[in-house]
């Protein structure tokens, strides 16, 4: 089976299976996803100097932030959905 990414841009790619949520990160909460995931070293960052636009937890407890809007990330998502039923 091959594995399924999401592309957020710069050549920067997420695994979709490896997702547990995207978040917006206009809350204090996912704000301080962000600091706690800095502070223990867990932090990604993919937005190349641009302004965070969407948070992707994953199961290995990594936070990934990313400049790729938090609707466009879920529609990529879906686009993958669809690539694995057809096939």
């Amino acid at each position: 089976m091959a594995a399924k990414f999401i592309a957020l841009g710069s050549g920067s790619a997420v695994a979709a299976d490896r997702i547990i949520t995207i978040l917006s990160p206009d809350s204090a909460p996912a704000k301080r996803l962000i600091q706690e995931a800095r502070s223990t070293g867990l932090l990604i960052d993919a937005t190349y100097g641009k302004k965070t636009r969407s948070i992707f937890v994953m199961d290995s407890d990594h936070i990934v932030i990313s400049a790729l809007s938090t609707e466009k990330a879920i529609l990529r998502t879906g686009e993958n959905e669809d690539e694995t039923s057809e096939g």
